[in-house]
């Protein structure tokens, strides 16, 4: 497999593009800065959506659209906002071989085009709270581009709602930071996360709190994987979304909005891929069971044919590759680059012994099994090895931490992976000192691991690293 894909540790970047080339996950589109989801790749997020579509759903928040196109004004109503995201807006000043009246912005994210609609569909208190998200592609015009990590352009979910008090919203962006957004992560994807708050550098433009999910990759590195931010009241007043209290009073509502995106799909290629290529989680593979057969010989096409329509009925996800125009050997690789968890290979010796060979993906282990057993096999593989993932991820990142006392000693740690360190031996002019050389504070922690509420919390812990 060395012949496939450069080694992780030799060079872990090239070895990442590697494998999204020779899995066929993507592909570079013709704009810098723009990709091609292939159709394995897409897949896995289609997964991903589902998933997190249920757990949205579950909290409450329904599904809706609002356009692509933003009018520049819009933008330009909450400073803080426009300030943060005007590096990286894609403006359109032509439409229709004219000149337009006003240029429009392609979004970046929708704040500001659903606060102008909250505004509209807010009057009373019984319209609060009012839980929208939407699935939908943003642009982001992206100076370093790579593939799912950071692209000009990539699709996301992106949840906004309006409450009636500051205690409301800020239970909702906590709802969805822990039962969505952690328990994906943590429960399907198997991606361990550090769940905490942003400091005030690292605040989303225009929120009064921002609180992330962070995973630690392969080479010790860090990378966001979804974050969920309080507004206050900084929208409801640039877009007067306001309502009439039970007291007869108008106030202006309080705002959320939170998102993940497809840079989780780089999360889990670099969290969990190995030097033979994808490991994908059990829960989130499309494709849990790869039935194969090796080579043709009596019954063994039949026999394939039985187990894969008994994986199906048993509720596995399965399919079949009875190519055996192609070599086998050459289909193996194709499906340990792809991280399929399990392969039931079928051959003439094996079958005429009475068994099929299981193959686990995520150690490698080959276990003749009886046919008559092969479902429960493949069953009890995708249950283990769905926690084996998350201890491996887990233990990784414990090995990679270290306790630090000082600012100096955070930085040296983070070459090799992350540093806890008490966040008053960094603080806001040991922060910049950091980003100065390349680290960054990930989050803030309370020393129980529980989320703060502010960065002037005294005791907090702060995670840095360097990051995608």
């Amino acid at each position: 497999m060395a012949r496939v894909l450069t080694p992780r540790a030799e060079d872990f970047p090239r070895w990442y593009q590697d494998l999204i080339a020779k899995a066929k996950l993507a592909d570079n589109g013709p704009v810098r800065g723009t990709m091609v989801i292939r159709p394995a790749g897409y897949a896995i997020w289609e997964r991903m959506q589902a998933e997190m579509d249920a757990r949205i759903k579950a909290a409450g928040a329904e599904n809706a659209y609002f356009p692509l196109f933003i009018p520049e004004s819009y933008l330009k109503r909450e400073a803080q906002h426009v300030e943060g995201f005007s590096p990286e807006l894609a403006v359109v000043t032509h439409g229709g071989g004219k000149q337009l009246a006003e240029p429009v912005v392609v979004r970046p994210t929708s704040e500001t085009v659903i606060g102008e609609f909250m505004a509209k569909w807010v009057d009373s208190y019984r319209d609060l709270p009012l839980l929208l998200n939407q699935w939908a592609n943003v642009v982001r015009w992206e100076l370093r581009p790579r593939i799912f990590l950071r692209t000009s352009e990539f699709l996301w979910q992106e949840g906004h709602t309006a409450h009636a008090t500051e205690a409301d919203a800020r239970a909702y962006a906590r709802k969805i930071l822990h039962e969505a957004y952690e328990d994906l992560m943590a429960t399907v994807l198997g991606i361990p996360v550090l769940v905490g708050l942003k400091t005030a550098r690292e605040r989303f433009a225009g929120a009064t709190a921002t609180y992330t999910c962070e995973g630690m990759m392969g080479d010790g590195k860090a990378l966001q994987l979804g974050t969920s931010h309080e507004l206050g009241q900084n929208f409801a007043k640039a877009f007067d979304i306001s309502y009439s209290s039970a007291e007869g009073g108008r106030e202006h509502a309080w705002t959320t909005s939170w998102g993940t995106s497809t840079r989780m799909l780089g999360g889990l290629i670099m969290c969990h891929g190995d030097d033979n290529g994808l490991r994908v989680p059990p829960r989130l593979a499309p494709i849990q069971a790869y039935v194969m057969v090796v080579k043709d010989g009596e019954g063994v096409g039949e026999a394939a044919t039985g187990l894969r329509d008994a994986l199906r009925d048993a509720g596995v996800r399965v399919a079949l590759d009875d190519r055996t125009d192609t070599a086998f050997g050459r289909r193996a690789v194709d499906a340990e680059l792809r991280g399929y968890p399990v392969r039931v290979e079928v051959g003439p010796r094996d079958l005429a012994a009475g068994n099929a060979v299981v193959v686990r993906r995520t150690d490698g282990s080959k276990s003749p099994t009886a046919v008559a057993d092969v479902v429960g096999a493949v069953r009890a593989a995708l249950e283990a090895d769905q926690q084996a993932l998350y201890d491996q991820a887990l233990a990784h990142r414990e090995s990679r931490t270290v306790e630090v006392a000082t600012l100096a000693e955070a930085i040296e740690a983070a070459a090799t992976g992350w540093a806890r360190v008490p966040w008053s031996a960094v603080g806001v002019a040991g922060e910049t000192e950091a980003n100065a050389q390349g680290v960054t504070v990930r989050c803030l922690l309370r020393a129980d691991g529980s989320v703060p509420d502010s960065e002037d919390e005294p005791d907090l812990q702060a995670i840095l690293a360097r990051a995608y």
